[in-house]
C-alpha cells in the first residue's frame, strides 16, 4: 500500500510539477537554489562548500565541515549522492518554511525529505532536514 501511495505521488508530481507554485513566492527560487547548491557540493564531495549552506545552529551543532559531511554521508546517503532531485511544495508551518524534496538515490529508491529553511543576513540557510519516508521502488 505504501509503495502504491508513493508511486501515485511520484506520478502526480511528474505530471503536474508547477501546479499552484510560483518560483518567486516567498523566495522559493532562492530556497531551492540553496538546496541544489548544497547537493551539488556533496556530489563533488566538497564538504566545506556544503557546510556553508547550513544555518548557524547546524554549524554550531557539528562544529566542523568534516563532522557534518560524515553525518550526511552515513545518515542521508540519498542526499550525498542523489540520482535525481525534484522540488515539491514550499510550505509555511507554524511560521517556519519547509521545502519538500523528492530524491531518487543511486539504486532507484525514492525518498521524501523536508528541508527547514531560515533567512539570515547571509541569505537562506538550511536549518534542518527531516526524512519523511523510507525507500520505495521508483515509479
Amino acid at each position: 500500500m505504501r509503495k502504491l501511495m508513493l508511486t501515485s505521488i511520484c506520478v502526480a508530481v511528474m505530471a503536474f510539477p508547477a501546479v499552484g507554485r510560483s518560483q518567486e513566492t516567498s523566495g522559493e527560487g532562492a530556497i531551492t537554489g540553496v538546496i541544489a547548491s548544497q547537493i551539488d557540493a556533496f556530489l563533488r564531495q566538497d564538504v566545506d562548500a556544503a557546510f556553508e549552506f547550513a544555518s548557524p545552529n547546524i554549524r554550531g551543532l557539528f562544529g566542523s565541515s568534516e563532522r557534518f559531511g560524515a553525518m550526511v554521508q552515513s545518515g542521508y546517503p540519498m542526499v550525498w549522492q542523489p540520482q535525481e532531485v525534484r522540488y515539491l511544495a514550499l510550505r509555511n508551518v507554524a511560521g517556519r518554511l519547509w521545502q519538500r524534496v523528492m530524491i531518487t538515490d543511486a539504486e532507484g529508491r525514492v525518498h521524501l525529505l523536508d528541508y527547514q529553511m531560515i533567512e539570515t543576513g547571509k541569505g537562506w540557510k538550511i536549518n534542518a532536514v527531516q526524512l519523511l519516508t523510507g525507500d520505495a521502488e521508483a515509479a
